[in-house]
């Protein structure tokens, strides 16, 4: 492999880490407000969305902010870099979560909960890979907030 391919493949990698990371603080945290609450499963899996998008944007838009970058600019960074990767995760990871029997019943003591939500973070994981791989080839997704990170923004 090329080291071009190579470090295409780390920055997609750290790409998708950092979408995995967003995400799974969504998604666990909805997942265990609503089962405390005992909320039904569309709500449930609504607020695990919210969240994930949520923790998924800030995360992003945290270092931008402590570069100096305004609020109003990095919400669209964040935004633009963001949005197709965790919209993936969050349909694959949804989407298992949804399918596995009893998941969506299960308690918050439960191993079927934890291990059907590791699961599906680690499937979501998979499918989102090779979405910012893409993007990063094409200079978009997180490319853009890479080069912000590094110093290369104008402003």
């Amino acid at each position: 492999m090329t080291s071009r391919g190579s470090s295409l493949n780390r920055m997609a990698l750290s790409a998708t880490l950092h979408c995995l990371t967003g995400c799974s603080i969504g998604e666990v945290l909805g997942m265990v407000i609503g089962s405390a609450f005992g909320w039904g499963n569309i709500a449930t899996i609504a607020l695990a969305v919210v969240l994930a998008f949520f923790f998924g944007y800030s995360l992003t838009m945290m270092p931008l902010l402590r570069s100096g970058i305004g609020l109003a600019a990095a919400l669209p960074l964040a935004f633009a870099s963001d949005t197709l990767s965790i919209t993936v995760m969050e349909i694959v990871d949804n989407l298992i979560v949804v399918f596995i029997p009893g998941v969506m019943e299960a308690g918050l003591g439960d191993l079927l909960f934890w291990g059907s939500l590791v699961l599906a973070l680690a499937v979501a994981f998979v499918a989102a890979f090779p979405v910012n791989r893409y993007l990063i080839s094409r200079g978009q997704g997180h490319a853009v907030i890479h080069e912000h990170h590094h110093g290369k923004h104008g402003g």
